[in-house]
């Protein structure tokens, strides 16, 4: 007797999982271009090599894997990434990569069989959408959409001064493949919130993503002996770069509740030692609203704030990087079309949004896009004890396979 479509996935779902597995968690740790990551990258190949695929990589280490029905044709893309954060769960992204390649392979041993193929079929792992080890996130999706440059992004360096390009080049992937023509583009993702799980609803049909704006900060001071330096004399860096995560969280209290998120997820502070006033900081702050208007009026308070600071704490405050995406609705005939599978398949859905970016906010912009949603347990995300059940798991890529043969088939040309 066969395996079943539904004990393959969650077969394939335990072995991806142990990549990267944070001893006593059910979490991973697989940043970009580490080795973990090199190593579920492989994993992914064999299997959809396996399956009659051809796999690639391009140059910023996005890996496609290829499947030909109509010679000559455009490529429906489906996909998402398996790069993690630091000790984070094992569903974010990697659910998508695998719930696409099953999805895929489902859809390929059906249309060769009925010959109702218009398009080809790519399963794509993107390169780099954490934005943990290498900024900005959603690289490799940016280079691909051309909204970053290919050299700009090869050229980053992670914290210890590692390059993506020798990152890429030390576990094998970086390639020179040339990426396929998208017709059309389809991603899967668990919520990252806890909305639908909350609701009874099993499949988010996504009908826009929040916009953001992301700020790179550096703050100079004065290093000085932290104990004999006379206070009225400190130029105190990382004093300044506490007020800034103060002066973050604050901003949130001049609005509306639910209508602005911020947060500093990260802080360097040099010299960093016991006995020495910080003469540098850098932090990365960002902000997040579904509202242009709110937006908007968050930057230019957190501006004024930045200024205020810095006079009274006498140091300087840049902004040395920026990364910025308006609230950008997705596509209603692909709303249409995923509310029409499940429906059909008697899924409880909704339209729902999106609070965090993905690789699909890149792509909406160049091809017809459908995003899907499904549950998470608690809304726990970025985190070792993130959880979405079996059913839901199952349930999204039956979805994913039932929209994924119409885009094939022509939906959405």
């Amino acid at each position: 007797m066969g395996v079943s479509h539904e004990e393959a996935f969650l077969d394939d779902w335990s072995a991806l999982s142990a990549f990267g597995a944070v001893a006593g968690t059910t979490g991973v740790d697989r940043q970009a271009a580490t080795e973990p990551d090199g190593e579920q990258r492989r994993w992914l190949d064999a299997l959809l090599t396996s399956e009659g695929f051809t796999v690639h990589r391009d140059a910023i280490g996005n890996q496609f894997a290829l499947c030909e029905l109509v010679p000559g044709a455009p490529y429906v893309l489906t996909g998402s990434h398996l790069d993690s954060q630091p000790t984070a769960g094992r569903f974010d992204g990697a659910y998508g990569v695998l719930a696409s390649a099953h999805a895929a392979i489902r859809t390929a041993c059906s249309l060769r069989e009925t010959g109702e193929a218009t398009r080809n079929i790519a399963v794509v792992n993107w390169f780099n959408e954490e934005g943990s080890r290498f900024k900005p996130s959603m690289m490799g999706s940016s280079v691909f959409t051309g909204k970053l440059s290919l050299e700009d992004a090869l050229a980053t360096v992670d914290r210890h001064g590692v390059t993506v390009r020798e990152a890429l080049e030390g576990i094998g992937e970086r390639g020179d493949a040339v990426a396929p023509e998208v017709a059309s583009y389809l991603e899967i993702h668990v919520e990252q919130g806890r909305a639908m799980a909350e609701n009874g609803i099993t499949i988010g049909l996504v009908e826009a993503t929040w916009g953001a704006h992301k700020f790179e900060i550096r703050v100079t001071g004065e290093q000085a002996h932290s104990g004999s330096a006379l206070m009225r004399d400190r130029r105190d860096a990382l004093l300044a770069a506490s007020r800034l995560v103060v002066a973050a969280r604050d901003l949130v209290e001049r609005f509306p509740e639910g209508m602005l998120h911020t947060a500093v997820g990260e802080l360097h502070v040099y010299p960093n030692s016991p006995v020495v006033v910080a003469s540098e900081a850098r932090l990365l702050l960002d902000l997040r609203s579904e509202s242009a208007e709110v937006l908007a009026a968050a930057t230019a308070a957190l501006m004024a704030e930045m200024e205020r600071i810095a006079a009274k704490d006498r140091v300087g405050i840049e902004i040395v990087a920026e990364h910025a995406w308006d609230r950008n609705p997705y596509g209603e005939a692909g709303l249409a079309l995923a509310r029409s599978v499940a429906s059909e398949m008697g899924l409880p859905h909704a339209r729902v949004l999106t609070i965090a970016g993905h690789d699909s906010t890149n792509m909406k912009d160049i091809a017809p896009t459908v995003m899907l949603f499904v549950p998470s347990v608690d809304g726990v995300s970025h985190n070792v004890n993130e959880y979405t059940t079996d059913a839901d798991l199952l349930a999204g890529v039956e979805a994913t396979t039932e929209v994924l043969r119409r885009l094939v088939c022509g939906a959405l040309s």
